[in-house]
């Protein structure tokens, strides 16, 4: 399309009284190999949806194989199950044994966080790791409760029902929320729709964590105080107004005992940090500070009454909850709602710490697998007395650290909870609630990414004001609003990148054939004649509009430049779309309204280098005949040499 092979002059050295001459070959621009309409819509499809080609290692199979890589796909336990051995099995034992001291303390405690009874805690660190030990596709993610969707739960439900006044409609409610929590994130994850989560960016996320990480601590000083008589509101003004107002119910008993072990707990924390293969210490601190803490409560029980403590912890298995379930009623848009934000944020995080450490040892987490796997382990827990789970970065890492290699430390990690369940709840009466506080603050506080925050700064503004948006929303506002506000602002500002996309005068790079951003190199100069631009966005509807204005006023102020500088007059406007990825119909009425405009100003407009998609579109729009001949070109050094090559012919002045 546009040209034969011609041999013209390189007229592109303007800063000489004689031009370098030499010969540069103009290409042609093709036009893409012709497909069907079907045949777009189904590479469209697959380019959408099936990014990773599933089904590639299906082909050239036997029938057999193909069932048997069939199963291994939707249950990866069939996968590494069928290589397992006793040197696997002792690695996944130690691990799991190792994670459970610390899921066991964090699983009583991060159901507190969520005004829900301890018990389901411990449910929770039973059944969902099940679950995922036979679909999940992570050989390191160690699946139960976490703080962040816990808190979220927590502040969401207890906005509309108090879990004081009515636990039974707060437990349902918690149930019903686990039940479309995994709903959501299921069909996110047959439906291949995991890229919906991608609105999550990671500075909404830093803020959002760093923000909820404080509240939590805040929310923690009731247990390290021994206050009795506490908000249940989670914005930062009133709940420093709750501790300063109950000032008289503080227990200094409670205030030492909790202050310590926090000290130890922080301790034990930051050795396992300097010191990785010392990993096991932070890992067994928890347990070991509620076995002691318990020891201590009840020594001194006849005492004193100023420390709190949990008290009876039924015995015995999950009890099933799929009659809890909440399905109607007044409250159940208030379930749902609370579902899809903890769900979206738990997956979030589960899917990330998953692909975290897969990173570190070389193999592969499949998104929309760990979407279904977190999905349906959280559809089974919402029937089994359970609350939302995901992959829990702390205990990941310490299950990483102690050698895990395969999904069944998961398992080791359920039985061993299972065992607590069955035989070990009465051990628990005395466990002392500031010890619970103490192992929430110890987790959350490595929540707060100053660091990532620094970075933001330094490299791009809006992606810290996008941080800062979620970390004041939190703390100042809400839980959810705060969360929406970052949203927004991330929205916002894929709006003004779409709508407002940047243009770029280039030019010519002396002594060769590149053509560049002014702006950026300093040894590009301008062609005298010839106004460059190049567009670095699709052109569409959303924008079409905004970039017909805006080389317009290039064009305005390239001949203002001009006159000032009594230089050779504009005769063509070069448009370089390279990154211009698509195209639609408006954008292609834009082009042709500026071309029409331009020619009314004696000026031609040039196209260079359109993409397959987008010389098809201008193609079928007939633009690129009433472009004319020397109307598109393949490069811009070509469009160069070509026009001036004419214009010298046509006898106007050398440029």
């Amino acid at each position: 399309m546009g040209h034969g092979t011609n041999r013209v002059e390189d007229m592109t050295s303007p800063n000489t009284a004689t031009a370098r001459e030499t010969i540069v070959e103009i290409h042609s621009v093709c036009l893409p190999p012709k497909k069907t309409t079907f045949q777009k819509l189904k590479k469209r499809f697959a380019d959408v949806f099936f990014p990773d080609d599933p089904l590639e290692r299906f082909r050239n199979q036997t029938w057999r194989n193909k069932v048997i890589l069939g199963l291994q796909s939707l249950f990866p336990i069939f996968t590494w199950g069928s290589q397992y051995d006793l040197k696997l099995f002792r690695s996944d034992v130690i691990s799991g044994l190792t994670i459970a001291s610390l899921a066991i303390p964090q699983g009583i405690s991060y159901a507190k966080l969520a005004n829900l009874p301890p018990i389901v805690g411990l449910y929770s660190s039973f059944v969902p790791p099940l679950i995922y030990s036979v679909l999940g596709s992570s050989k390191h993610l160690a699946v139960g409760p976490v703080s962040i969707a816990s808190l979220v739960m927590g502040s969401m439900l207890s906005e509309s029902v108090s879990p004081t006044q009515d636990p039974v409609l707060y437990l349902k409610l918690a149930f019903t929320s686990t039940f479309f929590a995994g709903l959501f994130q299921a069909s996110l994850g047959l439906l291949r729709l995991g890229f919906l989560i991608d609105f999550l960016s990671k500075p909404t996320l830093v803020g959002f964590t760093a923000g909820a990480a404080v509240i939590v601590s805040l929310q923690q000083l009731k247990g390290l105080l021994g206050i009795v008589h506490f908000t249940g509101k989670m914005q930062f003004i009133p709940v420093m107004s709750s501790v300063f107002n109950h000032r008289s119910e503080w227990s200094w008993k409670t205030i030492v005992m909790g202050v310590g072990f926090l000290i130890i707990l922080l301790t034990t924390r930051h050795i396992s940090m300097r010191k990785p293969k010392l990993f096991w210490i932070s890992a067994a601190s928890p347990l070991a500070s509620v076995v002691i803490s318990t020891l201590l409560v009840f020594l001194i029980r006849n005492k004193t009454h100023a420390i709190s403590f949990i008290g009876h912890l039924p015995k015995g298995l999950n009890p099933p909850s799929s009659n809890m379930l909440y399905f109607s009623g007044t409250h159940l848009a208030l379930a749902i709602k609370t579902g899809i934000i903890t769900g979206v944020l738990s997956l979030t995080e589960g899917i990330a710490v998953g692909r975290t450490f897969a990173s570190l040892k070389n193999y592969q987490v499949n998104g929309n697998k760990e979407m279904m796997a977190i999905g349906f382990m959280n559809m089974v827990g919402s029937c089994t007395s359970c609350y939302v789970t995901t992959g829990s970065f702390s205990r990941s890492a310490v299950n990483y650290n102690a050698g895990a290699k395969t999904a069944a430390s998961n398992i080791v990690l359920a039985s061993t909870v299972l065992v607590t369940l069955l035989f070990l709840m009465p051990l628990f009466y005395y466990t002392p609630n500031l010890i619970l506080a103490a192992i929430i603050l110890t987790a959350v506080i490595g929540l707060i990414d100053y660091q990532a925050a620094y970075k933001l700064y330094k490299v791009d503004k809006f992606d810290f004001f996008t941080c800062m948006c979620a970390f004041f929303g939190v703390l100042l506002v809400s839980v959810p609003l705060g969360l929406a506000i970052a949203v927004v602002v991330s929205v916002i500002k894929i709006l003004l990148h779409v709508t407002r996309p940047n243009t770029l005068e280039f030019g010519n790079i002396q002594g060769t054939q590149i053509y560049q951003n002014l702006k950026r190199y300093r040894e590009a100069s301008r062609i005298h004649g010839f106004l460059i631009l190049a567009v670095e966005s699709p052109i569409y509807f959303a924008n079409s509009t905004y970039l017909q204005e805006r080389i317009l006023r290039w064009t305005r102020e390239e001949e203002t430049r001009i006159k000032e500088n009594n230089g050779s007059t504009l005769k063509c406007i070069v448009l370089d779309m390279t990154a211009v990825s698509s195209i639609d119909t408006s954008g292609i009425e834009a082009l042709f309204e500026l071309r029409r405009r331009l020619e009314k100003q004696s000026l031609q407009l040039v196209l260079v280098n359109p993409v397959g998609s987008v010389m098809e579109k201008l193609h079928k729009s007939k633009i690129i005949e009433s472009l004319g001949l020397s109307g598109l070109y393949l490069t811009v050094g070509e469009a160069v040499a070509d026009l001036s090559s004419t214009w010298k012919a046509h006898g106007q002045p050398r440029i």
